[in-house]
């Protein structure tokens, strides 16, 4: 079991409808459930949350809005705002100005992040001054990557659930970038397995889960980016966790269970890491 460096403050949570969900036996619905109840705990557990999400209605950027909405009193923390939804390049740079600006007069206690093609901010002035356009390929995947990198520097630990497989932008599955980002950055990783998925693949991949579609390699298109995940191992998650812990996380799909290991790791790190303080005298 490893100690994080510094107890985690700010939580990124990735997530997105899984493939696999009807063969497990479960819908849309509650994969948003899961959502909903894993960020009501961190928010309640004094963290914030971060999701590079693109805003589309009915998304799963609504629900994180909601919960942001009843958590919307930080002044612990020094602000008022418990979440921050990083828009990447090629999400934003689309946008009319009529409908960016629609999109940021309906957010409350939510702090944007527009994200520019090399994945620095963007202000909003900045952005209104840019024609929008159609973005090409190219700008998909470097502008995603840049995002996420952006985000992984930003957050310091990361939730996984569910994630598509196919019909995705970049250069890989969203899910699947993010998670190596946080595994190269030695940054805790949570792996919520039990939706099937891009996370899933990841956990069978770390050794915690087997495949849902059988043979990880060539099983479907996750299976070249998944060999990027077999130079890690379940130590690598550096979660807090046991082996155990992280082996039942990653194939339960019951969230309440999933939610307890998960406060469980950090309060750990957190353990961890003020005891690293209170040896070096801090």
């Amino acid at each position: 079991m490893t100690a994080a460096v510094s107890p985690p403050r700010v939580i990124a949570i990735s997530a997105s409808e899984s493939p696999d969900m009807a063969v497990l036996g479960l819908s849309r619905d509650h994969l948003e459930d899961a959502m909903r109840e894993i960020a009501m705990y961190l928010l309640a557990d004094g963290t914030d949350l971060a999701y590079g999400g693109d805003l589309r209605p009915g998304g799963f950027t609504e629900t994180l809005f909601e919960m942001a909405l009843r958590y919307r009193n930080r002044a612990d923390a020094g602000h008022d705002w418990s979440l921050t939804n990083y828009l990447a390049w090629p999400v934003h740079i689309r946008m009319a100005e009529d409908k960016l600006d629609e999109t940021l007069s309906g957010l409350r206690h939510v702090r944007l992040a527009l994200m520019g093609r090399n994945g620095g901010r963007v202000s909003v002035e900045e952005r209104r001054e840019m024609p929008s356009h159609e973005p090409d390929e190219a700008e998909w995947s470097e502008g995603l990557t840049a995002m996420r990198r952006t985000m992984c520097a930003e957050t310091d630990a990361r939730v996984v659930l569910g994630g598509r497989v196919r019909d995705y932008k970049g250069s890989m599955p969203g899910i699947a970038e993010e998670v190596l980002l946080s595994l190269e950055s030695r940054q805790p990783v949570f792996l919520i397995g039990g939706f099937g998925g891009c996370a899933g693949d990841v956990a069978g991949a770390l050794g915690l889960a087997d495949s849902p579609t059988g043979p990880l390699a060539g099983s479907r298109p996750t299976g070249a980016d998944i060999r990027l995940f077999r130079r890690y191992g379940p130590d690598s998650l550096r979660n807090g966790l046991s082996l155990e812990e992280n082996t039942f996380l990653a194939k339960s799909p019951h969230v309440g269970q999933a939610v307890t290991l998960v406060l469980r790791g950090l309060h750990r790190l957190r353990k961890g890491a003020s005891s690293d303080e209170r040896a070096r005298g801090e």
